[in-house]
């Protein structure tokens, strides 16, 4: 196993409009302590003599790419440049790219193990059925400590994995009722 699926990531999720993601620059430094030698870089699109760190694509919208090489293992990402509601932008302008560019850093580390965990259901069908939540919640919502909402969100995370909204609310659910048992140790 991976030494960075080892890695507890819980504490340095980062939510912003609704998406989680984790910091480009906390996810190279923990890279950076496994393997001090790891390495990232753009990847590159057009003929030799005129290549771009993103590639252009017929109704103005762009890629980029990155390569982390960990290791010895290279994993290479791709991500289109979007906007903060992770919409593809058409014309986007050189910071939207380079937004775009460290946000691919994060997903190709991932693919090295680290956060992983976050990608879960990104890449299933849109016709996914979907899961009635509530009880699940109910039950992570009165977890009477710890150890017990462990059990009842692994329990809830098997039954929504596929179901991106469902997730989301049990997801939600464990954090908001681990914020309150926190309050009371």
């Amino acid at each position: 196993m991976s030494d960075l699926l080892k890695i507890n990531v819980n504490d340095h999720v980062e939510k912003k409009n609704g998406l989680t993601y984790l910091s480009w620059a906390w996810a190279w430094s923990e890279v950076l302590k496994i393997d001090p030698e790891a390495q990232w870089a753009p990847l590159y699109f057009g003929k030799e003599d005129n290549q771009t760190p993103f590639l252009c694509l017929p109704d103005g919208s762009m890629m980029v790419g990155v390569s982390v090489q960990l290791r010895g293992h290279n994993r290479q990402c791709l991500l289109p440049v979007m906007n903060h509601r992770n919409q593809a932008i058409k014309n986007p302008d050189a910071s939207a790219v380079n937004t775009a560019m460290m946000r691919c850093l994060a997903k190709a580390i991932a693919l090295h193990g680290l956060g992983l965990s976050l990608y879960v259901g990104e890449d299933l069908w849109d016709d996914v059925e979907p899961v009635n939540a509530d009880e699940l919640i109910a039950k992570i919502l009165s977890a009477k400590d710890l150890p017990e909402l462990k059990v009842q969100f692994a329990s809830a995370y098997k039954e929504v994995a596929k179901d991106k909204e469902a997730l989301k609310k049990v997801n939600d659910a464990k954090e908001t009722r681990k914020a309150q048992l926190s309050e009371t140790s």
